[in-house]
């Protein structure tokens, strides 16, 4: 019987790893020839849509300035653009920041929202922020994000190029990448997660999930979806398979960057990956029931993939680690001795090579530092999602049985995130001065359309 689930445990196990190995390919394809399509839309001479931005904001005095001045940096037209601040019922200064940033830039605006229609969590800011937008294009960035000055321009090309791109997803990289050990792992895991999953994706099947940050989505789409679902802690995920069974498939286009501050502490990296994961269990399940309804079959190349993930592949680990746990107090009589010694054994080579793979298509990202970081990953990091995998699994769970109410949970910032970043993550933003007051408004229109232009 041991020998049943360890063989069914390694099936599960390699099957993923071998469809991580196709998804890297992809991955590394797309990372030398996107530049090459982002040239050729730069030549073609599209009007510049109107543009809204919504900035989700919940008690984030720490972090909300820095992301609005990264949005007065922006290199597109302003009269073009509008930046809308949700201040989600905070008890903070947040408000107060939004509303000094509205007096001095005219297309700053701002939301505040209290009980009983503030404070529900993420997908209801955006909701309320969507009902007064203006744009053609919807952006969404979080408040710790500071977008480089062309982001919202390439995400503009990206969308006025491509009439079956419903979305149209960037990069983000990590801002306090060199303040601990955590923000180092979270880095690799992030740079992983987009060049393998993202863009592997992408590049084979057109399909690529919306994140919560740094992505542009044509308004029509919104207002036929309804806007985000006010149910789903992983709002960006789910809001991904309603485009897909429109029809849209989601681009992934690296040349929209936006650095964002990742947990610092592994109390909150824990709870802010707990609400993904119970998000994605959300998706699953809910599309997973509905799927001989759905209007695109093609969702399901993705929905197995979170499937397999969440369930099958984190299973099969689980099952592996108990059993090989078990046979050093308790002899199983397992047969298949070597065999699965030498398969875990590739198994964290072919860990190994991915991520400095990755690491190599990002400059001055691989070097000996990191290169002993993703092995120190694999016993450490990797494990613990495999714990807070099943963690959130028994949440959900519980929540489904007792038919408990959905809890958001707002993610806790750290000050001075972009003073550590140093030579790990480069320069930001502010690669042109533009100015800070209103007078540089003009300067900064003049300036986008004399570049559209000649």
């Amino acid at each position: 019987m041991a020998d049943t689930f360890m063989y069914i445990s390694l099936f599960l196990i390699w099957s993923m790893l071998f469809y991580h190995m196709f998804l890297m390919q992809g991955g590394y394809l797309h990372s030398v020839k996107y530049r090459k399509k982002a040239r050729e839309w730069e030549k073609n001479r599209t009007p510049f849509p109107r543009v809204s931005i919504l900035i989700p904001a919940h008690n984030e005095e720490v972090v909300i300035r820095d992301t609005l001045e990264s949005m007065c940096s922006l290199r597109y037209p302003l009269d073009r653009l509008e930046v809308i601040v949700i201040n989600d019922n905070s008890s903070d200064r947040t408000g107060e920041i939004v509303d000094e940033f509205t007096r001095n830039y005219d297309f700053i605006k701002a939301i505040h929202t209290k009980p009983p229609f503030g404070g529900k969590g993420k997908s209801a800011a955006l909701n309320i922020g969507f009902a007064q937008a203006t744009g053609d294009i919807i952006c969404v960035y979080d408040a710790d994000n500071t977008p480089e000055p062309d982001a919202i321009y390439w995400h503009a090309i990206a969308l006025m190029n491509d009439s079956q791109a419903g979305a149209s997803v960037g990069k983000f990289r990590v801002i306090n990448a060199g303040k601990n050990l955590l923000t180092r792992l979270i880095n690799i895991e992030t740079l992983t997660f987009q060049w393998l999953a993202q863009a592997g994706r992408w590049y084979w099947f057109k399909m690529t999930t919306i994140p919560g940050t740094n992505f542009a989505i044509r308004r029509s789409i919104l207002e036929e979806l309804g806007g985000w679902d006010e149910k789903a802690l992983s709002e960006d995920t789910e809001l991904s398979f309603r485009v897909y069974n429109l029809g849209y498939y989601i681009r992934f286009f690296p040349e929209a960057v936006t650095w964002e501050q990742e947990p610092e502490t592994l109390r909150v990296w824990w709870r802010q990956r707990t609400r993904w994961a119970r998000g994605n269990l959300y998706v699953i399940a809910k599309y997973m029931l509905r799927f001989f309804k759905l209007k695109n079959k093609k969702v399901g190349v993705d929905l197995f993939y979170f499937f397999f993930t969440y369930l099958l592949f984190f299973g099969g680990v689980m099952v592996s680690h108990v059993i090989f746990i078990m046979n050093l107090f308790v002899d199983l009589n397992l047969t298949i001795g070597y065999v699965s010694y030498a398969l875990l054994i590739l198994g964290f080579l072919l860990f190994v090579t991915e991520g400095i793979l990755t690491l190599s298509m990002e400059k001055d990202q691989l070097n000996t530092k990191t290169f002993f970081t993703v092995i120190l990953m694999y016993f450490t990091y990797s494990q613990l999602w495999i714990l807070l995998v099943a963690y959130s699994t028994f949440l959900e769970l519980k929540r489904i049985l007792l038919r408990q109410e959905v809890k958001w949970y707002k993610t806790k910032r750290f000050a001075g995130a972009g003073a550590v970043a140093g030579g790990s993550s480069g320069a930001a933003v502010g690669s042109r001065d533009t100015g800070t007051g209103p007078a540089s408004q003009k300067t900064l229109k003049e300036e986008v359309k004399g570049e559209s232009s000649g």
